[in-house]
């Protein structure tokens, strides 16, 4: 699944940010692959917006689609 497709309330892991780029740019807030977030916010055609450590983070609705994730139940 992607980040694109996630629901408000939903606890999910980041399994693969493919874009070298962004990965980099995720690790300066703190996000890399396998850490935890929640997702706070997804703005109907905006961007999704995560939370993780008391910060939230809005990332682009076509970034959210190549980043892959994982439910956490």
């Amino acid at each position: 699944m992607t980040l694109d497709k996630c629901k408000k309330g939903q606890k999910i892991k980041i399994m693969n940010i493919p874009n070298e780029i962004i990965r980099s740019q995720a690790i300066r807030f703190g996000i890399s692959e396998g850490a935890v977030v929640t997702c706070e916010e997804v703005v109907p055609a905006g961007p999704v917006v995560v939370g993780m450590y008391k910060q939230q983070i809005a990332i682009g609705r076509n970034l959210a689609k190549s980043i892959s994730v994982e439910l956490i139940n």
